[in-house]
């Protein structure tokens, strides 16, 4: 996926079992972040962050959900145990993950395997992408992201 593609069409399972599809969306701005894993240390900060900015990006004209490969059980639980107000929607497959380009080879301690890259989408009102950050470091990535939406 590049800047100016449409964004793929989704219907994702989230936290609290319902469905989310990217017609929900339907004019209004999204923020589509992909994350590695619920409960480590840097998921747990960025998830923290974008629903602590929550009201601002809706301010802006904007939603924001997450996206990983994690059960709906495991984002229920996340979602509990830091008290996220972002969707968290679960991709197990990784059919919306390979879409995006975001399933790629890792290398940690030696060791390599196929994980999900850090990364942002942002989506305008009709479901072009407008930006995306790939390798995202999460230090004032969600500051970053409502600058954008911001100037969208």
């Amino acid at each position: 996926m590049q800047v100016g593609d449409m964004f793929p069409d989704f219907t994702l399972p989230r936290d609290g079992g319902t469905m989310v599809s990217r017609d929900d969306f339907k004019g209004r701005k999204l923020v589509v972040y992909l994350y590695p894993k619920d409960n480590t240390p840097g998921c747990t900060t960025e998830a923290l962050e974008f629903s602590a900015a929550l009201p601002e990006f809706r301010a802006a004209g904007a939603e924001v959900v997450g996206v990983s490969k994690d059960s709906v059980r495991k984002h229920d639980n996340f979602v509990a145990k830091h008290g996220l107000t972002i969707p968290l929607l679960s991709d197990e497959d990784g059919t919306l993950i390979e879409a995006l380009g975001a399933w790629v080879e890792k290398k940690n301690y030696g060791r390599t395997y196929m994980g999900i890259e850090r990364s942002t989408f942002l989506v305008d009102e009709t479901g072009i992408i407008r930006r995306i950050w790939r390798k995202v470091r999460v230090k004032g990535h969600v500051a970053e992201v409502l600058e954008a939406v911001k100037a969208l």
